[in-house]
């Protein structure tokens, strides 16, 4: 659906492989090159990401603290994988760090990367699920969103273990996943985005992130939660009527306040708009748009109202498009 952009050289073989299955569980038989590939595509979702979400943490009612580190268990990885696992990312701990963002708290203070973590404040963790699951990874996650700052994490590293303590700010609560499969997909349920794997193959970091932008503003404006109590069907429903409406209202909305997002994080607001006119009619599909969907046409008068209407505020920008976020969606 949307055109290559010369960008990521990652190797055709490489992003065939990555290409076989959905987050957050990896495809099985992977070989170190393929899960190097896959470490590097989640670490610029997770760069994009904390950028957005400690920017805009003052826009967000549900908030978590950002540390930048990015965990994986290994029993995410089917039993075939796991060696090549254990080889590429240390394992030294079932949970391990698998990235960690430049610049961020836990690099801070001094996490780093196949760093094993043997507790996040007085919980032990464990990896007990059957491979492949995120399960326990996802356990992890929750226990780093509900502590509270310093953060108090153990790791360990060549045989030795320390003990860290992570001075992470608040953020946007919003899990960030790479959605792997051959689709260019882009979705948010309320609390997690999933960025398909195929836009960080054409895409440079800054395009991609008005894409994370735009999921994490369905997430803040609660569209899901809206939507489903507006009655909106899913499925070929979905496409007519009083539904495909107020879907298309909700990708207005999410547009808009996306713009605002990108501002905030010292993204050029502009980039917004560019990247529907250069890239709307590959995302459109003609006749065959999701009638949930706005024309790009549309989507773009939209984006470009919201960025004139921004001019030189301060940072952070609160915009009252916040306050449709306890409306019902009609």
């Amino acid at each position: 659906m949307i055109a290559r952009d010369p960008g990521v050289a990652y190797r055709h073989h490489v992003i065939a492989l990555l290409l076989a299955a959905a987050a957050p569980v990896p495809p099985p038989g992977l070989d170190a090159a393929s899960l190097e590939a896959l470490r590097t595509i989640d670490l610029r979702l997770a760069t994009i990401a904390h950028r957005l979400v400690t920017a805009n943490a003052q826009l967000c009612r549900d908030q978590a603290p950002a540390t930048g580190m990015v965990l994986h268990a290994i029993n995410q990885y089917d039993r075939e994988t796991q060696p090549t696992a254990r080889q590429v990312f240390g394992f030294t701990a079932p949970i391990s760090v698998e990235a960690v963002v430049p610049g961020s708290p836990a690099a801070a203070a001094g996490v780093a990367p196949n760093d094993g973590v043997l507790s996040i404040g007085e919980r032990p963790l464990t990896a007990a699920a059957a491979p492949p699951s995120s399960v326990d990874r996802d356990s992890a996650l929750t226990l780093l969103e509900r502590a509270a700052t310093p953060i108090r994490v153990a790791t360990t590293r060549g045989g030795r273990t320390q003990a860290v303590a992570i001075n992470a700010p608040l953020g946007c609560r919003s899990r960030f996943e790479v959605l792997l499969g051959p689709e260019m997909t882009a979705q948010a349920d309320g609390k997690v985005v999933q960025i398909g794997v195929r836009f960080f193959e054409r895409y440079r970091d800054d395009e991609v992130a008005v894409i994370v932008a735009h999921e994490l503003a369905h997430n803040i404006l609660r569209h899901r939660v809206r939507l489903e109590a507006a009655g909106v069907k899913g499925g070929l429903l979905g496409e007519l009527g009083r539904n495909a409406s107020l879907g298309q209202a909700a990708e207005l909305e999410a547009d808009t306040l996306g713009v605002t997002l990108l501002y905030n994080a010292g993204y050029d607001p502009a980039s917004a708009a560019r990247f529907w006119r250069e890239r709307g009619g590959d995302i459109d599909g003609g006749l065959f748009r999701s009638r949930t969907h706005p024309a790009t046409k549309r989507r773009v008068a939209a984006i470009e109202a919201a960025a004139a209407a921004l001019g030189e505020q301060q940072r952070p920008f609160v915009p009252p498009i916040l306050a449709s976020r306890d409306q019902p969606m009609k």
